[in-house]
């Protein structure tokens, strides 16, 4: 069992988009994507599952992609001080999932309240200096949780020691042309870095 975290600088850095390049870059894995939200989508339920594959929304890119199952979860809120309650959601997710599935899920603020594997975080430059422009407050949090960065750029290419933070080890910088088509060179990263996940 694989479990992978795409987070990301803001909205519409390619979050999705990396997701669904990952989902179609490794097929054999048989992906269960979720995408962790706060905001109202219209469900009444705190997860719902896609079940067609479209470009409609988010989950339905995933199904497109190719994605066994495709899901959106809201964790609930409680308290005078409105909190959401991760631990629940994950509670209810898992039961839903099942123990043996390979789970990829899009979410900044799901990286303080899971086991993971892997997280890549995407930023809209993948110049290091570019990493002080303007990001969503849970950015600098969740990039403490980075394994590698990604980002959009004119062509596919890596920076193998391209990120460098502060009582971390250095971490790639892997430019995609395309975020929804994986570069050859990290599919072999993540295949070498997941193998002892789906070994075990």
């Amino acid at each position: 069992m694989a479990i992978v975290v795409v987070g990301g600088s803001g909205r519409g850095v390619g979050k999705t988009a990396l997701v669904c390049g990952l989902i179609a870059a490794l097929p054999e894995l048989r992906w269960t994507a979720v995408k962790i939200t706060t905001d109202d989508h219209g469900q009444t339920k705190p997860i719902w599952e896609e079940t067609t594959a479209g470009r409609g929304s988010d989950t339905a890119r995933y199904l497109a992609a190719g994605a066994a199952r495709a899901l959106l979860a809201t964790p609930p809120v409680h308290g005078h001080t409105p909190t959401p309650d991760f631990a629940a959601l994950l509670n209810d997710l898992w039961s839903k999932i099942g123990p043996d599935a390979n789970v990829l899920f899009e979410s900044n603020s799901i990286l303080d309240h899971l086991r993971f594997d892997l997280c890549l975080m995407v930023h809209e430059g993948s110049s290091p200096a570019s990493h002080h422009a303007r990001h969503k407050p849970s950015f600098a949090s969740a990039l403490r949780h980075a394994d590698a960065m990604v980002a959009h750029a004119s062509a596919d290419g890596t920076i193998a020691d391209g990120l460098c933070l502060a009582g971390q080890e250095p971490m790639p910088i892997f430019d995609l042309a395309a975020l929804e088509q994986v570069s050859a060179e990290m599919v072999a990263w993540l295949r070498l870095r997941l193998g002892p996940a789906l070994r075990s």
